[in-house]
């Protein structure tokens, strides 16, 4: 019988540790394949940002090489807007070389746009931003008065009355039954009653 016992519990043991060691084994596959699945998904994200045309100056984001911005406080950006130059803005760019006051007003302008992608005047153009903003808080007052008449349905049509004992009489009532009783007359509810003068301490 004891023989029985000791290879029943060695068995228990071995079995608890079997499963221990499973459940860290499967633990470890899933961590291991949600990484797998994480690192497969930025690369396809970026993958995708890399190849999808945004009809900007380049289609890689290459942080360490100058950047071109349109900001109001950064005049002068670190590259210019066109890099690539076809056989019209090469001769355009020579013609600059010269004086200017022989290029004409167009020319004057596809020359700055070789540069700078908007002008100052197209930068401080105000957006219609402001009714996407005015029209969310809008959306979000409708739904908080939805909310609040719905509120207003349950309190007054779906609720019960409050029970008697809410009242301010009955509570008094038994504000001063426990008075008489003199519960906790040590540290709580009573030692605060001055039972003399009638009055809290």
């Amino acid at each position: 019988m004891w023989t029985h016992i000791l290879l029943k519990d060695k068995y228990c043991s071995v079995s608890s540790s079997l499963v221990f060691q499973m459940l860290h084994l499967t633990k470890g596959c899933v961590g291991c394949l949600l990484s797998r699945r994480a690192v497969l998904a930025l690369t396809n994200s970026g993958a995708r940002m890399s190849s999808h045309d945004h009809h900007e100056v380049s289609n890689n984001l290459d942080m360490s090489q100058p950047m071109y911005s349109d900001r109001l406080d950064t005049p002068l950006p670190d590259r210019p807007w066109k890099d690539v130059l076809d056989s019209t803005d090469k001769s355009l760019k020579q013609n600059e070389k010269g004086p200017w006051t022989a290029l004409s007003k167009e020319e004057k302008i596809t020359l700055y746009r070789l540069k700078f992608n908007h002008t100052y005047p197209e930068m401080k153009r105000p957006s219609h931003e402001w009714k996407t903003v005015i029209g969310g808080m809008f959306i979000l007052f409708g739904i908080t008065g939805l909310l609040s008449l719905n509120l207003l349905f349950f309190f007054s049509c779906v609720y019960p009355p409050q029970p008697h004992t809410f009242g301010e009489e009955w509570q008094a009532k038994q504000i001063q039954r426990m008075l008489d009783m003199r519960i906790n007359p040590i540290e709580g509810f009573s030692a605060q009653w001055d039972y003399k003068n009638k009055q809290w301490k």
